[in-house]
């Protein structure tokens, strides 16, 4: 398509005005697909700073940056004013180191993490690794959540490695980080029969929390809210104590929060919030809520006054 010049302008003076871009479906808090969620979490990941652009609440964008930047699909990073891509080469990047580079950061941390493979799982998995064939491992992913994902995979030379007992474990740099400590056994008891994974990093489950507890401990000023609608559902019922929102620079305040703040998410029904509280919890946050039934809930149980819609 031809980009209409209203728009190109329009596009050049947001990549103008910030470093870092990030064209994404959703918010960085609640991304609204799985390669958007990678790209905020390889950023996340970083540390780094950057704008976004939820290209779902704008239709317009949607489809001009596709035009703009020659790249079909969603999400896309501007870095500089320059399109680097998408989700999966922002993913080699940071494995890579590059995207350090191409931000401005130190080079990354690829030490080994240190990790324990019971002698009855090296067993296991070495005997899975030979039926595989010559030339592979075992590649070992963690995820934002701290949840581990084992297969086999190729040898890559340029994976962080860890020889185990005769195994390699390999991992991308993220997931290095993220399994430092974690432990690899083989369970045949009540547990079940089968590989048993324990990440010690791995911050608590999210909590449901009904509306009146909520609604007592914000008052209390043990609990703080996070209402991740958008302002124009906010508009049409919100509820009647302080609460904190999403919006503009609201997000990156509450990530700089300490760790251990308690946090408790509300949308309309609960499914926005709870994706929101997920992603706070692969930040590292440990005290995490999620509110029954939203809003309507919190009508419900909590306070009648507080509109339906």
């Amino acid at each position: 398509m031809s980009l209409d010049p209203a728009l190109r302008a329009r596009i050049e003076s947001l990549l103008a005005s910030n470093q870092v871009v990030l064209f994404m479906k959703g918010e960085p808090g609640a991304p609204q697909c799985g390669f958007s969620a990678k790209a905020v979490g390889a950023l996340g990941a970083l540390g780094v700073d950057f704008a976004h652009v939820d290209v779902l609440a704008d239709p317009e964008i949607r489809e001009g940056i596709k035009a703009y930047g020659q790249w079909p699909t969603i999400p896309q990073l501007y870095i500089g004013g320059e399109l680097v891509g998408g989700s999966d080469i922002i993913e080699q990047m940071a494995n890579s180191g590059e995207l350090n580079t191409a931000l401005g950061l130190p080079e990354p941390d690829r030490t080994p993490p240190r990790i324990t493979i019971t002698a009855a799982a090296a067993q296991m998995l070495r005997e899975a690794v030979a039926n595989a064939g010559d030339g592979y491992a075992l590649q070992v992913e963690v995820d934002p959540r701290f949840n581990a994902k084992l297969q086999l995979a190729p040898v890559d030379a340029r994976a962080i490695a860890v020889e185990h007992d005769g195994l390699r474990a390999q991992f991308d740099l993220a997931s290095a980080h993220r399994a430092e400590g974690l432990t690899i056994d083989w369970a045949d008891d009540e547990r079940g029969r089968g590989l048993v994974i324990d990440n010690p990093n791995a911050p608590p489950k999210v909590t449901a929390l009904s509306p009146v507890e909520a609604a007592e401990r914000v008052k209390a000023g043990t609990l703080k809210l996070v209402d991740v609608r958008p302002p124009e559902e906010r508009a049409l019922a919100s509820v009647n104590v302080p609460f904190s929102t999403l919006d503009g620079d609201a997000l990156a305040q509450l990530e700089a929060l300490p760790k251990d703040t308690p946090l408790a998410f509300l949308c309309h029904h609960g499914q926005r919030s709870a994706q929101a509280a997920e992603h706070f919890r692969g930040l590292g946050f440990r005290q995490l809520f999620n509110i029954d039934g939203g809003i309507e809930g919190w009508t419900e149980f909590a306070d009648s006054h507080v509109a339906r819609y």
